[in-house]
C-alpha cells in the first residue's frame, strides 16, 4: 500500500529546565536533551541518533535580525555542533530563519524529502534559552560553560526559510517593530469590526485564555502550570501591567524560558529497520505553507489572514478530511488575536468543545520565539497515540500574522502517497491579492484604521496609529506622547476617529493629532 518512502513521525521529546541559571544547560545541550528524549520515545535509544541523515535546527530567537547576538555567547553553527554531540553525520543539515511557523514548516519539508527518497531518518529540534541567558547576563554570571561544547571555527550553517525582516524601515521608525507593538493593532481592529465595547472584548479575551491556562496547568512541561481566571488575566495590576493596549502581561507570550523540543521523522522502511513499534507511528496527512502580504501595512485589513485560511484549507484537502473530522486542535497562540483569526479562518468557534490547544499556549506553556510548535507537535503525537485513528491539526505563525504553516496528523495510515504541493503555488495566489496604497509622508486629514498604545513599567509612552488619508492611502503615525493623552486614548474606542497628520520637525516621523 503505497511507497516505503511514506514519511512517519516516530518520536518526540521535550525538556523544560527550571534550575538555577548558573547551572543552566547550554543551547547545544538543550537541543541534545530533547533529541535524546525523542529517540527514547521512538525506542531507538540515544545511539540511534547517529543514523540521522537529515537535520534541521530551529533558529534561536537571539539570532533574529536586529537582535544583540553578541551579548549572549552561543554556537555559530547549531546543526554542526549538535551533530557532533550526537555522533551523526547528516548529508543535509540546515538552520532555520526566524518565525513561529518554523517547526511545522521544517516537518513539512523533511516529510517531503523522505517521500522523494532524499532522506530516511531526520531530526528537527529547537530550543529557547532566554530565561537563563538574561538572568546570567543580569547577574554578571559567566557563560564559559556554554562555550565549552561549541566550535567557533565552524563555517556558517546553511539557512532555510524566508530571511526577510518582518517590518519595513518606515514601519520600524514608528514603532511597528516588535510583536508586543504590532499584534495589538490587529486585536483592536478585530474588536472594532465586530462592534464590541472595549470592556466586552477584554472579557472575551480573558475567557479565551483562561481555557488555555487550564490546559497548561495539566501539562508537566508547561512553564507556568497555573490555572487563571478570565478576570485575573485581563485585570491590570502591578503583576499584570499593560504591555501594548489591549494586552496586559498575561495575554503575551512568555519569552524568557529554558525549553527544548525535538521530533524524529523516518521513512516507513527505516522505521521498520530500526524496530520502531507501529503503535508509535504518527503520519503527517496534510500540510501547507504560505505567507500573507509580507509587511503589516501591506495587509488587506487587520482582522483576517488569507494565509491562515488557505493553508488550513490546503492541509485539510491534502488529508482528505474537513475541519469537523478533526478531533484535536492546537492553534498558534502568541497573543489572543492569533487564536481568534486562526479559529475564524478555519471555521472554528472560540468555545469549541474540542479545545484550541493541547499544550496551554505560548503565554503559559512557553516554548516561545520560534520553537513553540515543536512542543505542540510533541504533545499532539502522544495524544494521537492515545486516540488511535483520531486526527489532530496544528498551526504555526511567524512574524506578525505573516508566515503560516499547518499540519494534519493521525496514527491512521494515509491511503495516498505523500505529495506536498509546492508552496510557491499557494504563495502566488496570496501575493496577487489587492491591498491599499501606502503613503510614507501623508499630510492633511486622516482617519484611524487601527491603533495601539505601548507601555513601559512607568505607564503609556507611545501611541501608534495606522490610518487612511483622504485619498484612501494607508499611513502609520505616532500620536502626541503626553501620558495623560495616551491614557485617554486607550480608554475609549479610537477606530474611525478623524484627525490631522503631518511630519515631525525631523521629517522622519508622522504625527497624528485626533480632533
Amino acid at each position: 500500500m503505497g511507497s516505503e518512502n511514506t514519511p512517519v513521525l516516530i518520536g518526540a521529546g521535550q525538556f523544560t529546565y527550571r534550575g538555577a541559571p548558573a547551572d543552566s544547560p547550554s543551547p547545544t545541550s538543550l537541543l541534545k536533551i530533547a533529541a535524546e528524549r525523542a529517540a527514547l520515545d521512538a525506542g531507538i535509544g540515544a545511539q540511534g541518533l547517529a543514523a540521522i541523515d537529515a537535520l534541521a535546527v530551529v533558529g534561536y530567537t537571539i539570532d533574529a535580525p536586529g537582535s544583540k547576538r553578541g551579548m549572549i555567547p552561543h554556537s555559530t553553527n547549531p546543526p554542526a555542533n549538535l551533530a557532533r554531540q550526537i555522533g551523526a553525520r547528516p548529508g543535509w543539515s540546515v538552520y532555520s530563519e526566524m518565525g513561529g511557523n518554523t517547526p511545522q514548516y521544517l516537518i513539512n519539508t523533511l516529510c517531503a524529502r523522505i517521500a522523494r527518497g532524499e532522506a530516511e531518518l531526520a531530526l528537527t529540534v529547537g530550543c529557547e534559552f532566554l530565561g537563563s541567558a538574561m538572568k546570567r547576563a543580569g547577574q554578571g554570571l559567566s557563560f564559559d560553560d556554554w562555550s565549552a561544547d561549541e566550535d567557533e571555527d565552524l563555517p556558517a550553517p546553511q539557512r532555510i526559510g524566508d530571511p526577510r525582516n518582518g517590518s519595513t524601515p518606515y514601519e520600524i521608525r514608528h514603532g511597528l517593530s516588535r510583536p508586543i507593538n504590532i499584534y495589538p493593532i490587529f486585536e483592536n481592529a478585530l474588536r472594532a469590526r465586530d462592534g464590541r465595547s472595549i470592556a466586552d472584548h477584554q472579557r472575551r479575551m480573558g475567557e479565551l485564555f483562561a481555557r488555555f491556562s487550564e490546559v497548561a496547568a495539566d501539562n508537566p512541561e508547561a512553564w507556568f502550570r497555573t490555572k487563571r481566571t478570565a478576570e485575573e488575566i485581563v485585570t491590570v495590576s502591578d503583576k499584570n501591567r499593560m504591555i501594548g493596549f489591549p494586552y496586559p502581561k498575561l495575554l503575551n507570550a512568555i519569552m524568557e524560558v529554558d525549553q527544548s523540543a525535538a521530533v524524529i521523522v523516518a521513512s516507513e522502511k527505516k522505521a521498520r529497520e530500526l524496530g520502531v513499534p507501529e503503535d508509535r507511528w504518527v503520519y503527517l496527512h496534510g500540510c501547507a505553507d504560505a505567507a500573507d502580504l509580507w509587511h503589516p501595512l501591506d495587509r488587506q485589513d487587520f482582522h483576517s489572514s488569507p494565509a491562515m485560511r488557505r493553508t488550513g484549507q490546503k492541509a485539510l484537502e491534502m488529508a482528505g478530511i474537513g475541519i469537523d473530522d478533526v478531533d484535536l486542535i492546537d492553534l498558534y497562540s502568541c497573543f489572543p488575536i492569533a487564536v481568534e483569526i486562526g479559529a475564524e479562518a478555519l471555521g472554528i468557534a472560540l468555545d469549541d468543545p474540542r479545545g484550541l490547544t493541547v499544550t496551554g499556549g505560548l503565554p503559559y506553556a512557553g516554548g516561545p520565539g520560534n520553537n513553540y510548535v515543536m512542543h505542540s507537535v510533541a504533545v499532539m503525537l502522544q495524544r494521537l497515540r492515545d486516540r488511535r485513528g483520531a486526527y489532530g491539526l496544528v498551526t504555526g505563525n511567524g512574524w506578525y500574522l505573516t508566515k503560516q504553516s499547518t499540519g494534519v496528523y493521525s496514527t491512521k495510515r494515509p491511503d495516498r502517497p505523500f505529495e506536498r504541493e509546492d508552496p510557491a503555488v499557494l504563495q502566488r495566489e496570496i501575493d496577487a491579492l489587492p491591498h491599499p496604497e501606502i503613503v510614507e509622508r501623508p499630510s492633511g486629514r486622516g482617519m484611524i484604521e487601527t491603533y495601539t498604545v505601548v507601555h513601559k513599567r512607568e505607564g503609556p509612552f507611545l501611541g501608534i496609529v495606522v490610518g487612511r488619508d483622504e485619498a484612501g492611502r494607508r499611513f502609520v503615525a505616532n500620536t502626541p506622547a503626553d501620558p495623560a493623552f495616551l491614557a485617554a486614548f486607550e480608554a475609549q474606542e479610537q477606530i474611525g476617529r478623524s484627525g490631522t497628520v503631518r511630519q515631525a520637525d525631523d521629517g522622519q516621523i508622522n504625527l497624528f493629532t485626533p480632533d
